[in-house]
């Protein structure tokens, strides 16, 4: 109660005193089941409320369609101040939906203030023994202490790994003797306990531009290796890649979903399949299962018919991805299903095969050579243009005739902003004219995907508010329907300068650009950077001065690198009779660095947000 900060990290707005991991399998005898039983408990300090983001606690379970749910059991939160004890009522804990088949239950504690200490548990009971997770050691705050504990019968065997640059401090294991009663048959069955002690874990701090946390925060992960029922033959989970391809060949949601050909074929436009050229018939294909389902945010769908999904029109991304497959088949084309992970779930090990590493689908199509990633589950995303979420470094093919195989998933390479702007000064002093915009890649279909959620009236009025000075009118939006198209946007611009003094300045990329703050602030980074996909920006600007201002300074026209042929940013200033004419180029080449590039990185965006935003024009008045 009497820390004022943690000595470790004198800037942290909070810490974790203590927190504890105890997970064990019971038996439910009457359903003659089994289930893992998941306790948790937590103490959280709070040393600078102004900054401290914890108040309010998710707890994440799965309830999938309705067969085999999660439930969290005994939960309890308490504010401690002192002597004082506030308990968050029965009534303020609530259920939260969540994609993908998943819940929430969501609490906030009370009067919280600097000095409260938050203390909370909870019981999640589940019968997905080979989804079990682990335990995070680390997190956003340091801990002092964490304590993680496994008491699970020995018929159930995992591969455990620690994750991350922090060592255990301790860690014990030993066979408990008939500890586990089997349901079945009320027989015993030994017990493996396995106990895990982490002391003084620096917090983790993330920022833009990475992959998951998962991959470099230091955690314990359990990978199921095997599975030997009560009664009966051994289960093996992790063999080789061959019996992974055999596993899904044979498996009524995967491989029995891949053998719908002539279902398609029939499905398909005859126009469709009549078209000659193998990447225009691929593309039209493409067009046709994309426009025909609505994603349902579900990323697997299991037991479900591909068929059914079709004719609802409403399907997840296996449905949808596998239909892909079986389509660009239909249409004497060459695919396979392609398996992953996003970028949030981690990079899945390639040392063996850990079926739960891997929580997503896309389809690959062979064309002269070349493989084309697609997924069919955004309606905005032109062909050959994934979801970021699936940008992941790497996925495996599943080739069930010759054998499955790593494939890098390359994103689409020509993602890029280009601004073009025309401006006159009046003679009142303002300025006004046109922008033109295109946006092309990833860029326009995160532009397209804000329109469809927000629709174009609300975007429209977002890009319309003043700032600063400026005002912007008769916003227009062209090719937003056309997604192989670039999006373009134009509209008319009024700009007052800023006046001080005798002195006029302008700042001449006036215009909302792509990045507007240079998203590197750390001292240092210990992990990758991953922008995803490289990119370009372009911004040209013409200001005609007429006879009411002339040039007192110009901001200096200079060029930028990253180490080889990695980047590249450079602003051109030229002065042509009353006319300034401004060229602003960003080129992005490389989208992944190592923690070692994160100093002359964070330097080069910082330089290219100094050109955007605080280089400006000194003018003054004829």
């Amino acid at each position: 109660m009497e820390l004022k900060y943690y000595e470790a990290e004198p800037e942290a707005a909070g810490v974790i005193l203590y927190e504890s991991g105890n997970y064990y399998a019971v038996s439910i005898v009457k359903k003659t089941a089994f289930r893992l039983v998941m306790e948790v408990h937590r103490k959280i300090k709070v040393l600078d409320i102004t900054r401290f983001g914890n108040s309010t606690i998710e707890i994440p379970y799965y309830v999938g369609n309705g067969f085999y749910e999660e439930e969290i059991l005994n939960y309890k939160a308490i504010t401690h101040n002192g002597i004082l004890q506030d308990a968050v009522k029965d009534d303020s804990f609530y259920v939260i939906e969540k994609s993908g088949g998943r819940k929430a239950l969501k609490f906030t504690f009370p009067n919280v203030q600097n000095g409260s200490i938050l203390e909370y548990k909870y019981t999640l009971v589940t019968p997905y023994f080979f989804n079990m997770d682990g335990w995070e050691f680390q997190h956003d705050y340091p801990t002092i202490y964490s304590f993680f504990q496994t008491v699970l019968p020995v018929n159930i065997k995992y591969s455990r790994v620690l994750y991350g640059p922090k060592k255990l401090d301790n860690h014990s294991n030993y066979i408990k003797k008939n500890d586990f009663l089997i349901p079945s048959n009320n027989g015993r069955r030994d017990s493996e306990v396995n106990i895990y002690v982490m002391k003084d874990i620096p917090s983790f701090e993330e920022e833009k531009f990475m992959l998951s946390r998962k991959n470099y925060i230091s955690r314990i992960a359990y990978e199921p290796l095997s599975y030997k029922p009560f009664h009966g033959e051994e289960k093996v989970y992790t063999r080789s890649w061959k019996d992974v391809d055999h596993q899904f060949e044979s498996r009524s949601d995967f491989g029995d979903q891949l053998n719908k050909n002539n279902y398609f074929r029939r499905k398909l436009p005859n126009a469709i399949l009549k078209i000659n050229d193998d990447t225009e018939r691929a593309k039209a294909v493409y067009g046709f299962i994309q426009n025909n389902y609505t994603w349902n945010g579900w990323y697997f769908n299991y037991g479900n018919d591909i068929k059914d999904s079709f004719q609802e029109k409403l399907g997840s991304v296996s449905d949808i991805n596998l239909s892909l497959v079986n389509a660009l088949e239909a249409a004497n084309l060459h695919a396979k299903s392609v398996i992953l992970s996003t970028r949030n779930n981690g990079l899945p090990t390639e040392l063996y095969p850990v079926l739960s590493n891997f929580n997503y689908v896309l389809t690959v199509v062979m064309i002269n050579n070349e493989r084309i990633l697609l997924d069919a589950t955004d309606k905005q995303a032109p062909f050959g243009v994934i979801p970021f979420r699936a940008l992941n470094v790497q996925g495996r093919v599943m080739d069930f005739k010759n054998g499955s195989y790593w494939m890098p998933i390359e994103p689409f390479k020509q993602n890029i902003h280009y601004a073009n702007a025309q401006i006159t000064a009046a003679e009142n002093g303002s300025f006004s004219g046109k922008v033109n915009q295109a946006s092309y890649g990833y860029i326009g279909l995160e532009k397209r995907n804000t329109i469809a959620d927000e629709n174009l009236e609300e975007y429209i009025k977002t890009e319309e508010k003043d700032k600063a000075g400026i005002e912007i009118e008769a916003y227009q939006v062209e090719d937003i329907e056309d997604i192989e198209k670039p999006l373009k946007e134009n509209y008319n611009i009024s700009i007052e300068p800023e006046i001080v003094g005798d002195k006029v300045i302008l700042h001449p990329f006036f215009n909302k650009t792509y990045l507007n703050e240079n998203p590197f602030k750390m001292e240092e980074r210990t992990y990758p950077m991953d922008f995803g996909f490289p990119f370009t920006n372009t911004y040209l600007v013409s200001i005609d001065l007429g006879d009411v201002y002339e040039v007192e300074q110009l901001p200096k026209s200079r060029v930028i690198k990253l180490q080889g042929e990695d980047g590249e940013c450079s602003v051109t200033y030229v002065l042509d009779g009353g006319k300034i004419n401004i060229r602003f180029n960003m080129k992005l080449a490389t989208y992944r660095f190592p923690p070692d590039a994160y100093q002359s990185i964070k330097e080069f965006f910082g330089t290219m947000i100094t050109m955007l935003k605080e280089e400006s024009i000194i003018l003054k008045k004829i």
